[in-house]
């Protein structure tokens, strides 16, 4: 940066392929009172312009003995003030010659329960400076954040159906990385809880690619928050205990949690819909009590979610029109905030349905 020209009240312009503008990007961050990026001359007009005081050139540190280099920098440097010139911009402009990296980054981000809304600033950030996202199913849709260019790579999986392997999900994003691609793996809740996150950080690892994790809000906690249910709640629960439902709990899993409700521990069962039957038969036959009451929360923070509130004894009947993705909470926690307010038949048993 130039270390004569004072930024504090400009809006810098940052020009050229992202990989080398989004290494300036923090260094004038810093100086200046806000920056843009343009990855393409054609990005430029007079009204995305709007409010820019200065634009910085981005272009690779050309090999001096290479003149092929050198003459498509001043290709690209030349190209990039015609576009200027067009959009009617008489703005100072400088060059910054970059080094190149041999490699990119994959960032893993956790883009919340669903809503928009709840992705971290840090997440959205990290959006806006991919190259290539691959997205789960239950990713929120933010579309409106990404950057012109960027390649959106579905690798969404529902029940019973894989159709990306999660290993070649992984060798995907690392061989991005190794070509020099901004990387950003976008999940649904948080990456650490029941999203594979794990193993994809160890595997980035491996591969020596430089990686990062952003938290997300977990499903576990924010839906039932959203229909009205606190996972603790004083004198009922001071704990709550997450449990992946996807394949059946086993009778020590059972008799454990059974345990721990009665104790006033909160259950929360994510991508249990399938094994509930399973879930509830054992429960009860470990002892807890067929009145504790159960919710299923199905596609949260969606136009289609829907809320069953049920309890233990009638669960399978009163659940039994249900699908994922759900979450269910079993606890006295599910009544704490709306005892005796919910009314209306849900099917044939005797649970109530509430629609937010």
């Amino acid at each position: 940066m130039r270390a004569n020209v004072d930024l504090g009240y400009a809006t810098v312009a940052l020009l050229g392929p992202r990989r080398l503008t989004q290494r300036l990007r923090g260094t004038y961050q810093r100086a200046a009172a806000g920056v843009v990026e343009f990855g393409r001359p054609d990005d430029l007009s007079e009204e995305s312009l709007r409010g820019v005081g200065f634009a910085v050139v981005a272009l690779p540190a050309a090999d001096a003995n290479s003149q092929s280099n050198a003459n498509a920098n001043a290709n690209a440097d030349a190209g990039w003030h015609r576009a200027l010139a067009a959009a009617g911009a008489a703005l100072p402009v400088a060059v910054e010659r970059v080094a190149e990296t041999t490699s990119g980054s994959i960032t893993l981000v956790g883009g919340g329960p669903g809503d928009p809304g709840l992705i971290t600033a840090a997440g959205l950030d990290a959006l806006a400076h991919a190259d290539v996202i691959f997205a789960d199913r239950l990713a929120p849709e933010v579309t409106h954040e990404l950057a012109p260019g960027v390649r959106v790579v579905p690798v969404g999986k529902r029940p019973g159906h894989h159709p990306v392997a999660q290993s070649e999900i992984q060798a995907q994003m690392i061989q991005a990385a190794l070509s020099g691609e901004t990387v950003v793996r976008l999940k649904g809740g948080d990456p650490f809880v029941f999203g594979r996150g794990g193993e994809e950080l160890v595997a980035c690892r491996e591969a020596g690619v430089d990686v990062h994790v952003i938290p997300g809000i977990t499903s576990a906690v924010a839906v039932p928050e959203h229909a009205g249910i606190p996972v603790t709640f004083r004198e009922l629960s001071r704990s709550f205990t997450v449990v992946s439902g996807h394949d059946p709990l086993d009778e020590r899993e059972l008799e454990h949690l059974a345990g721990l409700s009665r104790s006033g521990a909160t259950i929360v069962l994510l991508m249990g819909v399938a094994t509930l039957p399973q879930t509830v038969s054992g429960l009860t036959r470990h002892g807890l009590a067929g009145d504790t009451p159960l919710a299923v929360l199905e596609k949260g923070f969606s136009p289609d979610e829907r809320n069953t509130f049920t309890t233990l004894a009638t669960a399978v009947v009163d659940t039994a029109g249900c699908a994922s993705p759900a979450v269910t909470v079993i606890g006295p926690v599910v009544d704490a905030l709306t005892r005796g307010t919910r009314t209306g038949p849900t099917g044939p048993g005797s649970g109530s349905v509430a629609r937010s």
